[in-house]
């Protein structure tokens, strides 16, 4: 009995944080923010990529971790699929930007193929209604480098052109985070 009752209460903890993220029809929040691209810096703007057609807006703990290395490599190897589908996708992440300048250029990971932002601040993913949880002390990377931040709530948005949110995806792992990203992607072609 005890251990499905934590059994449930983990259940419970672990996918809480995903229903207070923003829901389907709400307007996702706008945002500027520094992001890289192949190791280079530049200014990012939400409202300028809705310009082009929907975004996946995809928020993770942390560059050089295994899940979101796993969840970075997917979106670059199927990032030829999310353009043909409309889409652009972006990174968030409560990394430094010269972590992310790494991370974006790294042939493992987003491979020069995938945008990743920095949300130093926390104030995008707040904005999101994310949990945001406490790094282990002595926490650290899968290069062994120390992990200096906090770490937000893996949860994807799908942004309409109209800054409306058409779906929310979370609370599963990061290779089907990726493959419901862009099957929704597909969907509103």
């Amino acid at each position: 009995m005890n251990k499905i009752l934590l059994g449930f209460l983990f259940y419970i903890a672990i996918t809480l944080p995903t229903f207070a993220a923003l829901q389907p029809g709400d307007t996702a929040p706008n945002f500027q923010v520094r992001a890289s691209l192949a190791g280079e810096e530049f200014d990012y703007s939400l409202e300028e990529a809705l310009s082009q057609g929907p975004v996946v807006v995809y928020f993770y703990p942390s560059a050089f971790t295994r899940g979101c290395n796993i969840q970075a490599h997917e979106f670059a190897v199927n990032m030829e699929e999310f353009v043909t589908a409309g889409a652009s996708v972006i990174g968030v992440s409560l990394d430094s930007i010269e972590r992310l300048n790494d991370f974006s250029a790294d042939p493992e990971y987003c491979a020069g193929e995938l945008a990743v932002a920095s949300d130093i601040t926390g104030t995008v993913t707040q904005s999101y209604d994310l949990a945001v949880r406490q790094r282990r002390e002595g926490m650290t990377d899968t290069r062994g480098v120390t992990v200096d931040h906090n770490l937000a709530e893996r949860v994807t948005f799908i942004v309409l052109p109209n800054g409306i949110i058409a779906e929310t995806i979370g609370g599963i792992s990061p290779l089907e985070n990726v493959q419901q990203s862009l099957e929704a992607v597909q969907q509103l072609q």
